[in-house]
């Protein structure tokens, strides 16, 4: 068990704490060295070392814009994952590609209920594989259908 660890545990897990933990682990880096790397590389929003330090201690923080790119940025992990890691922690919501349809091109995210899989959510998987095949109801699709006569 790491030192930082704690035996709280959210009623959904701590996956956003356990990815700042892994990487101080990994890496051996304190988490003054993690936050001089914890900087967005879109907005320029910092992170700084406290805040790293309640990430891992499973405490709330400001997920204000830009937080979650530098706490990506400071772990070495994709800005996805740990997106889904913090809505997870804090919102209760498993993110994630329960239908594996994801690839380099296109990011696929299911939001949904802790517990539930694939075999929860035929229509959505059944939804996805039309949209993939570009075949889509067209309340769905971007064509305009009202025409004139």
């Amino acid at each position: 068990m790491s030192e930082i660890d704690t035996p709280f545990r959210a009623p959904y897990g701590t996956p956003f704490g356990d990815l700042v933990r892994s990487a101080k682990d990994e890496t051996g880096l304190s988490y003054r060295d993690l936050a001089k790397r914890a900087i967005d590389p879109i907005t320029g929003v910092e992170v700084k070392y406290a805040t790293l330090f309640r990430i891992a201690k499973d405490k709330p923080i400001m997920l204000e814009p830009g937080v979650i790119g530098a706490v990506a940025a400071a772990i070495g992990r994709p800005e996805r994952d740990v997106r889904i890691a913090a809505s997870q922690q804090y919102c209760g919501l498993v993110a994630d590609d329960p239908f594996e349809m994801s690839n380099d091109e296109t990011t696929v995210v299911v939001v949904h209920a802790p517990g539930m899989g694939r075999k929860d959510m035929p229509k959505v998987e059944a939804l996805l594989r039309r949209y993939a095949a570009g075949d889509l109801p067209a309340e769905l699709s971007n064509t305009d259908h009202s025409s004139s006569s």
